[in-house]
């Protein structure tokens, strides 16, 4: 248990390095089970291949879970083609190309060398959001790239269990469809749970807030429990699954984001310390310069060419493409995947696990860090006159039948320079306290919003969803939102209120005044400014 704790509280404090060093966290945490296996501090001799698959699939299952339900139904539905495409045509090239490489150039037989080619074919959109927190990138970017993570598991597992397989290879034709059949059953059975759960959750009061968490968790692991049992692609079903629960308006949802963050780190670090202690750091020397080659070949050619052939008829701009490439980083699904063979007795597989694992860390050294450079050159970044979308939670007041709402006024949102009592809030919401350089005040009428602004936002029951479509159009079009044609804001600027109109009387006069004066300096915009500083 003690060695447990000091592992988890080391892992813990190796993420505050990876945020500053711009490497992936998984990285220092396969450094901890290296330490603490053969060949390290410990020493501990740990080779059941099985156990780590078991725990390997389990965590996958938990981080799929997590990376669904924070996945923005807005940003992923734009790129869904695009990634659908990348994540089956996109892998099918990259297996052909890696596993000639393989076979050619490091002299693997087919076998081994497909082996290979399927399990490196799969992305790690962990890995890639990890090193590019601090470049903002626009989102038909972020949504393909995290929408292919979340799809090209399913086809990649199914082609390594088939390659896996004691007797001969399927043929091709045979392998595509049942490639489609698995990914339609998994798709069709995790949109249902996810959308059976959602339905339950929102109509279910259950006695205590703590087990919305669980009651989520336990949906999406359902999905694929459904998934695996239908014959179907469990890990699409367990991440769909999530997705919709992620874009429900579910009961207590800052407490269920903030549990499944927790419980996805967890399965993280023991994911990796576990892979960690399964490899032998000597056994890895001679195999470097062939995992050095195939991974030359995939990130260069393999990767590249997927890219630009699966993604030619979206029309997408060639740096785009370009930095989509260089963006596809590996993870924890390859490492995994690379102890199927090992379980399966296939002969060569323990090279096979170590010619995948020493082209995960080499490439992720030079991929990791590399990233935002490549992206600033490239001039890909999200366009500062861009909106930035409103970042809102919402906590229920069961006994009070309200909602608390927690607003974030991100640097591009135009709700910055926006007056509290310009925002029109439907009657029976109010904004009642504004955090602003840590320290918080009771905002007047007049006070006006600044970029980095949170508010908490009191509305009942009945206004709840007006206020937050409000919220989210000033945030988009500015005060003048509704009147400019924002999606949205006319509506829930006017819902839930039936004397609108006398209501924002003063607020018309007050912004018929600024238009025709535009450019003065008035005396009650400067106190509002003083009030709002103080």
């Amino acid at each position: 248990m003690l060695i447990c704790s000091v592992v988890l509280l080391v892992a813990v404090a190796a993420v505050r390095i990876s945020s500053r060093s711009g490497l992936p966290s998984l990285l220092l945490y396969l450094g901890i089970g290296i330490a603490m296996g053969q060949d390290g501090i410990f020493d501990v001799k740990f080779d059941n291949a099985e156990l780590t698959q078991v725990i390997g699939y389990a965590a996958l299952v938990v981080i799929l879970a997590e990376g669904g339900l924070g996945t923005k139904w807005k940003e992923v539905k734009p790129a869904l083609p695009a990634a659908a495409v990348l994540s089956t045509v996109g892998v099918g090239i990259s297996v052909g190309v890696t596993a000639s490489a393989a076979h050619y150039l490091v002299g693997l037989d087919w076998r081994q060398a497909l082996i290979i080619g399927a399990v490196v074919s799969s992305t790690d959109a962990a890995a890639v959001f990890s090193v590019l927190r601090k470049v903002p990138l626009p989102s038909r970017i972020t949504g393909v790239l995290e929408a292919e993570s979340g799809f090209n598991d399913a086809p990649v597992v199914i082609l390594v269990v088939a390659f896996s397989a004691v007797g001969p290879v399927e043929h091709w034709y045979f392998l595509v469809g049942e490639i489609a059949l698995e990914l339609a059953i998994g798709a069709a059975i995790g949109l249902a749970v996810g959308w059976l759960g959602s339905f339950g959750l929102r109509h279910v009061a259950l006695p205590a807030s703590g087990l919305y968490p669980i009651a989520v968790m336990a949906i999406a692991v359902s999905a694929y429990a459904a998934g695996a049992m239908a014959h179907g692609s469990g890990f699409l079903a367990v991440y769909l699954a999530a997705m919709v629960l992620g874009n429900s308006k579910l009961p207590h949802w800052p407490a269920t984001r903030g549990f499944a963050d927790g419980l996805g780190w967890l399965a993280q670090i023991g994911m990796f310390v576990l892979l960690g202690l399964l490899v032998t750091p000597h056994d890895l020397i001679a195999d470097f310069w062939p995992a050095v080659v195939v991974g030359l070949v995939l990130t260069a050619v393999a990767r590249p060419l997927s890219v630009f052939i699966s993604l030619a008829p979206f029309r997408l701009p060639h740096r785009e493409k370009a930095l989509m490439s260089w963006a596809g980083l590996r993870g924890a699904v390859p490492i995994i995947l690379a102890t199927i063979p090992m379980v399966s007795g296939i002969e060569g597989s323990t090279r096979v696990f170590n010619i995948v694992f020493v082209l995960v860390i080499v490439y992720t050294l030079i991929q990791g860090p590399t990233l935002p450079w490549l992206a600033k050159a490239l001039k890909i970044s999200d366009d500062p006159s861009e909106t930035a979308d409103l970042g809102i939670e919402s906590a229920p007041l069961e006994r009070l039948r309200g909602h608390l709402l927690s607003v974030e006024v991100p640097g591009r949102s135009k709700m910055h320079g926006v007056e509290v009592g310009e925002l029109r809030l439907p009657a029976g919401a109010a904004v009642t306290l504004v955090v602003r350089d840590d320290k918080s005040f009771v905002p007047a009428p007049s006070t006006v919003l600044r970029r980095g602004d949170e508010l908490l936002v009191v509305a009942t029951d009945p206004v709840r969803d007006a206020t937050e479509a409000r919220l989210r159009a000033v945030g988009e079009g500015g005060k003048l939102a509704g009147w400019l044609g924002t999606g949205g804001a006319g509506g829930a600027g006017g819902a839930g209120r039936k004397d609108s109109g006398s209501a924002e009387t003063p607020h018309l006069a007050r912004l018929a005044k600024k238009l025709g004066k535009s450019g003065e300096d008035r005396p009650g915009d400067r106190a509002g400014d003083r009030r709002a500083r103080h």
